[in-house]
């Protein structure tokens, strides 16, 4: 799924799009950032409440396709430049994890 129908799907705020024509193949979700970075498949929307500059850098070893930030959390500054300097995607939304992983499910 394009990133850019991703983000319609989910009514989400784009906090960082580099490419909305970049795919999002799968999907996984976490916030223990270990498992992430051994667990989370390339090219993979992943959904997480952590909105700290760490991400950053887990959403960049395991090359994902979009950051989304779930729940109604808000990322901080910290991240929100780092993703912009290393060109990742970065959305924030009010759905749950379930119901922003259930919307991405449907919209395939």
């Amino acid at each position: 799924m394009k990133l850019a129908e991703l983000a319609k799907i989910l009514n989400a705020k784009i906090v960082n799009l580099p490419d909305p024509n970049a795919e999002a193949e799968s999907g996984y979700c976490g916030d223990f950032l270990s498992f992430v970075m051994q667990r989370a498949p390339e090219k993979s929307a992943w959904f997480t409440v952590m909105t700290n500059v760490n991400v950053a850098a887990v959403a960049s070893l395991t090359e994902v396709a979009v950051v989304v930030v779930c729940e109604g959390s808000k990322c901080d500054a910290a991240l929100i430049d780092r993703v912009r300097t290393q060109n990742i995607a970065l959305f924030e939304t009010d759905s749950d994890i379930f119901g922003a992983v259930k919307a991405y499910v449907n919209g395939r």
